[in-house]
């Protein structure tokens, strides 16, 4: 065990610590698979990352990524997180454009973007949700059959079953039966759009509900579903990004997630990422 450069982020944070937390190991050098899982254990964050050396020639970094069960090939949060705890600790990216990241879903882009970091989404996975499936799960969220509008699984590294909700009101009404989630395998990412008029920046409200080893959790800011469901929604024409996702409110956070496609047709996630520990870890 040696003492390595240690963060603890918050990242999408509309309002200091109201974000999503991150814990960031800058030195994750000769730590296997089995240390990194009980240290993210221990911390009982969402996720903890480590930082590696990369082994792509394009990369400035390499990342693994932890849950307290297991291991992720990608996840948003933890992209902007160590990607600011990397730039904060001394990184200088190769490209001036963007800092790239290597994790075991593939490369990835980061851009900065005044204060505010956004990650290239990849394209997700969509497949249709089986009509048999939805009454079970609206009955798992304590929902009337004519709050569901649509539904969709989507998977972009992490795999969550989208539901487009009519209103914020029934979106808020959700009450996740963990028991009944968790028979079923769904991580529920729900959402439904707020009434806007004139020129005003169209807004979504979230909501993740994801499973834990007692149950499930709610989740305060979430970059990969966001990335999902805004692949999802744009594809079936219900909303195209540019869009402000608001997520965590019925928790007492403020996450706050930026979305937008370039000329190029790139799905762009973006968010603050805030400082909360800096220090060093016994590993």
């Amino acid at each position: 065990m040696r003492q390595r450069p240690f963060r603890q982020v918050d990242v999408f944070a509309g309002a200091p610590y109201r974000g999503n937390p991150l814990a960031v190991v800058l030195d994750g050098a000769d730590l296997d698979a089995e240390q990194m899982q009980e240290f993210a254990r221990w911390t009982n964050l969402s996720e903890t990352t480590f930082l590696l050396p990369p082994e792509s020639p394009e990369a400035d970094y390499r990342v693994r990524i932890f849950t307290p069960l297991t291991e992720l090939a990608f996840a948003g949060h933890p992209t902007l997180g160590s990607c600011h705890a990397w730039l904060a600790a001394g990184g200088t990216p190769r490209n001036a454009e963007h800092v790239v990241q290597e994790s075991a879903q593939g490369l990835v882009r980061v851009r900065r973007d005044g204060g505010l970091l956004s990650f290239a989404a990849p394209d997700p996975v969509l497949d249709p949700v089986p009509d048999s499936l939805r009454p079970e799960v609206l009955q798992a969220l304590e929902l009337p059959a004519d709050a569901l509008l649509d539904a969709c699984w989507i998977d972009n590294g992490a795999r969550w079953m989208g539901l487009l909700l009519r209103d914020v009101e029934s979106l808020r009404a959700a009450r996740p039966q963990s028991a009944v989630l968790r028979a079923l395998g769904v991580k529920a990412g729900m959402c439904a759009l707020h009434p806007r008029t004139g020129g005003e920046t169209p807004l979504l409200e979230v909501r993740g509900i994801t499973l834990t080893s007692q149950g499930t959790a709610e989740d305060p800011a979430t970059g990969s579903l966001n990335a999902g469901l805004a692949g999802w929604l744009s594809r079936e024409g219900v909303l195209e990004p540019s869009y402000i996702a608001h997520q965590g409110t019925g928790i007492g956070r403020a996450g706050r997630l930026h979305l937008s496609r370039d000329a190029e047709g790139q799905l762009w996630v973006g968010g603050a990422v805030h400082d909360a520990v800096e220090g060093t870890v016994l590993l």
